[in-house]
């Protein structure tokens, strides 16, 4: 299989135009978002088996269709109208200790829409990114928010170009039967993971159900931001950041959002120290978001920070606030929602958006960017990056080849080649088999009910 080419202007002049459709298919977030109520003392509840859901008017009339459009399927060319599609990301923190009770229902729910993507549920909340037709998508949304631990969702609006829509629903000549490689969701599959955390920070003490930064709407970032007394603060780590960021904000070098607080730790803390402190490579002097590392006593200064959906800026804002910080600011609705709402020409936004699916990249407006994904090391990767000999498709990129070993990089190859031939990793027997989940769902069923006397 060769690589997926660059994508092309029309496709992206494409996702420029769903962008400003999407508004269109789903009620706005606002409208979706049920105000949070106070936690029930009620014990736990246990969900077993996913029952109908009970009559209720919807949070929001949806609208007619913003789009649709034929395809042609097969050599008869049968035409049929194929709905849009939206992406909708949201999370929650919340006091949910039965959290996987939660699993099943809620995966039962998507594949029976098929609505695509992943979730993740945890003792802190959830958090998830969902792909779909607008209807489908609310109906999970307002099943979700049912529990009254989890209304209030904080949620962000995504469209779908037309070419993923057909790719997604199967009726291009890339994928003649089903979801391809290149699609932004498979439309058959959603992940429901358990997980000790939403966002894995590693400090059980940091608590945003209790505290957290303050939120600024994205109208009111680039005020903020560029008032010289603010250190601004990336969240995400370096392979988002090479990609895009805002102008002034620095960069912690992480790797992983756990690295953190040992960040905050060592360039915050009072050091000993007569050098000024360089930030990614750029040596800086004055400020008091600058020479963080000075030998004088130090002022805490004022943050602001942000990160793609303003998920992992929840848990670092209160953690700043734990280690005495004042004025802690993030940005409400993260990178993603400050794309959608400020124009291009006002915008302090350099680059573009690295997204934890297979559009991979968004640019403003959210349309589709132009970054792809190294499957060998699942970092977003140029048009430039994939010329250099180091770029094999599946295998490795210019930021991994030099990790990995010769045999890592034939396994890579081997697996490559399998779903090449087979569509799926392993062959053709790896995947899904609707008896096998019954089965596993069925023993569950029976370690949870009592044994007979």
């Amino acid at each position: 299989m060769l690589p997926s080419p660059p994508l092309s202007v029309a496709r992206r002049a494409a996702t420029a135009v769903a962008s400003a459709a999407a508004h269109h298919l789903l009620p706005s977030v606002n409208s979706l978002i049920l105000e949070p109520s106070v936690p029930s003392p009620a014990s736990p509840r246990r969900r077993i088996r996913l029952m109908p859901l009970r009559e209720r008017p919807p949070l929001a009339p949806l609208s007619p269709h913003g789009r649709s459009f034929a395809v042609v399927a097969g050599d008869g060319g049968v035409k049929a109208e194929v709905p849009a599609l939206v992406v909708v990301s949201f999370y929650r923190f919340a006091d949910f200790p039965d959290h996987a009770d939660f699993r099943r229902p809620i995966k039962e729910l998507c594949e029976e829409l098929r609505v695509s993507g992943g979730i993740i549920l945890a003792p802190e909340g959830i958090n998830g990114s969902l792909c779909g037709i607008p209807e489908a998508v609310e109906k999970v949304l307002n099943f979700i928010q049912a529990d009254d631990r989890l209304k209030g969702l904080r949620m962000i609006q995504s469209p779908v170009t037309p070419e993923d829509e057909a790719i997604h629903h199967g009726h291009t000549s890339h994928s003649p039967v089903g979801a391809g490689e290149d699609a932004p969701f498979r439309w058959d599959h959603v992940r429901v993971k358990l997980k000790k955390e939403i966002v894995s920070f590693g400090d059980p003490d940091v608590m945003p159900t209790k505290t957290v930064g303050k939120y600024i709407k994205p109208k009111d970032w680039n005020a903020l931001i560029s008032d010289p007394d603010t250190v601004v603060i990336d969240v995400r780590n370096m392979y988002e950041i090479r990609i895009g960021k805002f102008n002034r904000a620095v960069d912690p070098c992480t790797k992983s959002f756990r690295e953190f607080p040992s960040w905050v730790d060592n360039q915050f803390q009072l050091a000993e120290s007569d050098s000024p402190s360089s930030v990614n490579g750029d040596t800086v002097t004055e400020g008091p978001g600058k020479n963080l590392n000075s030998s004088e006593p130090k002022e805490l200064p004022r943050v602001a920070m942000y990160c793609t959906g303003g998920i992992r800026c929840e848990k670092a804002s209160s953690f700043l606030l734990s280690k005495g910080f004042k004025e802690v600011y993030h940005l409400e609705g993260g990178i993603l929602k400050y794309l959608e709402e400020i124009p291009e020409a006002e915008s302090l936004w350099e680059g573009e958006c690295f997204v934890f699916d297979k559009r991979v990249s968004v640019e403003h407006g959210l349309a589709q960017g132009t970054h792809k994904l190294c499957y060998g090391c699942k970092q977003p990767i140029s048009d430039e990056d994939m010329e250099s000999p180091k770029w094999e498709y599946g295998v490795s990129c210019p930021y991994c080849f030099a990790t990995k070993s010769e045999e890592e990089k034939e396994r890579a190859r081997a697996r490559q080649r399998q779903f090449e031939t087979w569509g799926v990793i392993g062959g053709p027997d790896k995947g899904r088999s609707p008896k096998r989940l019954e089965s596993v769902y069925k023993v569950e069923e029976n370690k949870q009910s009592p044994s007979s006397v």
